[in-house]
């Protein structure tokens, strides 16, 4: 019996393979000028304020997760933030325009969220100083970049259904920053409201009034700040992109206001929506939000090119994201997809709802492991360096294919990601500058062997060994037991897992001579590292 079943199984592996076709594809990488840049922090994850009874389809995961009670003293966060040296983090989420911050001369009682008839069904909230305390001093020991997002609704009030109006009441927000001021701790960036732009979600702002309001909190943070070099950022909306709201609040702004404009991206839908998986596989579907990355970009060139674009908050799928799907393997599809595309649109911060919170979470809600998407993140803060490069592929839609400088050493790193579930994609790269010498000397190349042709085509890549060899280093990323909905991430064969100590595992890739054959297999993604390749625009 057992050796019937294993002649089965060999023969439905064997079937398996078969089915697989293989397709060669050219990938040309121009190095020579950079089409975008990113931040050298472009990896950001967030921390919301929802409480432990924040439910969406009878599911209610976000536990301990909000700023207000989340566990500072859990090992595995501090490590899991501290593997990427400087990691930027955005406190805020849709409860931000009801927090109160009890300091100064507060006009009202600061209590607790409860469950309200309110916006996004919440009371106002309360952030006490003590904890203000306790979180900066977590941040500033684990390296974290901060990014606040204030209360933009105090003080006005609710004139039509979901609409608010009259001037931003900031003695609140004057009282909060002039304390976190005294006490030393470090802010980057601050950023006023959340999803009020366009038609709001839970409530929304004109953007004439918006844009009064941000002149105001500049010119606070730039009398609070006066003897700071430099002065922290003040970054806004935080709202879904809408062109003619957006537009009309850099006009109204000004110029020098706004540091980045923020827009916030869940383009796979709702939570609960049973076509999640093929749409994170369907190429056409991942890219039709480029047009939004296409249009903010047009409306900061015309109407604030001092200012730059931020992801400021995307979880893939709203309402706490979906379980079984956000949180595992087949998830870093969409995610490295994003993190290309925002790129290539001059995206310099992309955030990530959430770094622990929700079904979306990098890390485990209850335990702090991390997510497959965790170290898809890693590996790109490590790899991906800010300038991003021109990539022109020969191969299908399946195959997504970007290419940034390596990060703090020569070279490119390349991104291919293959949404296929049968195509094994042979890849050749080729260099942009090595072409055109090939077209401008076509008869002496001609002359040429075609070993000395391979040569050069690959002569750029690689670590140089004793022997002369050349190398490229792949970091390959597959599911555990081939499984989609996989909380295991394989990184070369071998699972990521936390040691023994909480430690966050070694991301090592595996060496390759440059000139063997390299192939992206299907439903996997591949990190690529060639260490020589010549481009100009990387030195």
């Amino acid at each position: 019996m057992g050796f019937r079943l294993s002649f089965f199984l060999f023969l439905a592996s064997l079937s398996a393979i078969c089915a697989q076709e293989a397709e060669d594809a050219t990938i040309v990488v121009n190095g020579t000028k950079a089409i975008a840049n990113t931040d050298t922090n472009y990896i950001c994850a967030t921390i919301d304020w929802w409480p432990p009874d924040k439910c969406n389809y009878n599911q209610c995961p976000w536990g301990s997760s909000s700023i207000i009670n989340l566990d500072l003293s859990h090992p595995f966060l501090a490590k899991a933030i501290q593997a990427f040296k400087r990691m930027r983090i955005r406190v805020g989420g849709s409860l931000q325009d009801e927090v109160l911050y009890d300091v100064g001369n507060l006009k009202s009682r600061c209590n607790s969220f409860t469950k309200a008839g309110e916006v996004f069904g919440f009371s106002k909230g309360c952030l006490h100083m003590d904890r203000w305390d306790q979180v900066n001093y977590f941040f500033n020991k684990t390296g974290v970049l901060v990014t606040f997002g204030l209360n933009a609704l105090y003080g006005r009030q609710e004139i039509t259904n979901k609409v608010w109006g009259g001037d931003w009441d900031s003695s609140n927000a004057n009282d909060f920053i002039n304390y976190t001021i005294s006490k030393g701790h470090r802010i980057d960036s601050w950023e006023f409201g959340n999803e009020l732009s366009g038609k709001g979600i839970g409530a929304s702002v004109d953007a004439a009034q918006y844009a009064a309001d941000l002149i105001k909190l500049k010119t606070i943070i730039n009398k609070l700040y006066k003897n700071f070099r430099p002065k922290p950022l003040l970054v806004a909306p935080g709202g879904f992109y809408d062109k003619e709201w957006y537009n009309k609040l850099l006009q109204d702004s000004g110029s020098l206001v706004i540091n980045a404009m923020t827009h916030h991206i869940y383009n796979l839908g709702a939570g609960v929506d049973h076509d999640l998986v093929s749409k994170i596989l369907d190429p056409n579907h991942l890219s039709k939000i480029s047009q939004t990355f296409r249009n903010l970009n047009q409306t900061i060139q015309t109407y604030g090119p001092w200012a730059s674009a931020w992801v400021g908050e995307s979880g893939g799928a709203y309402n706490s994201g979906a379980r079984n799907i956000s949180d595992t393997f087949v998830n870093s599809f969409w995610y490295l997809d994003q993190l290309g595309m925002a790129a290539t649109y001059d995206t310099r911060v992309y955030c990530r709802q959430t770094l622990v919170g929700g079904n979306y979470g990098l890390l485990d809600t209850t335990t702090f492991v991390p997510n497959p998407d965790y170290y898809s993140a890693l590996l790109w803060h490590r790899l991906m360096g800010k300038e991003v490069i021109s990539v022109n592929s020969s191969a299908s839609p399946y195959l997504r294919s970007y290419a940034h400088c390596s990060k703090g050493r020569s070279g490119i790193a390349l991104l291919l990601i293959n949404l296929s579930n049968q195509t094994d994609y042979n890849i050749m790269v080729q260099n942009s500058i090595n072409i055109d010498l090939r077209v401008k000397d076509k008869t002496d190349e001609n002359r040429k062997s075609f070993t000395h042709v391979l040569k050069r085509a690959v002569s750029w890549v690689g670590s140089k060994a004793s022997d002369g060899t050349s190398f490229r280093e792949e970091y390959h990323l597959t599911p555990e037991n081939g499984d989609l909905q996989s909380k295991t991430m394989l990184l070369n064969g071998n699972p990521l897992q936390l040691t023994d100590d909480g430690d966050i595992p070694s991301l090592n890739p595996v060496r390759v001579a440059v000139n063997s054959p390299m192939s992206v297999p299907p439903l996997s993604i591949k990190f690529v590292v060639f260490p020589n390749f010549d481009a100009s625009c990387c030195k």
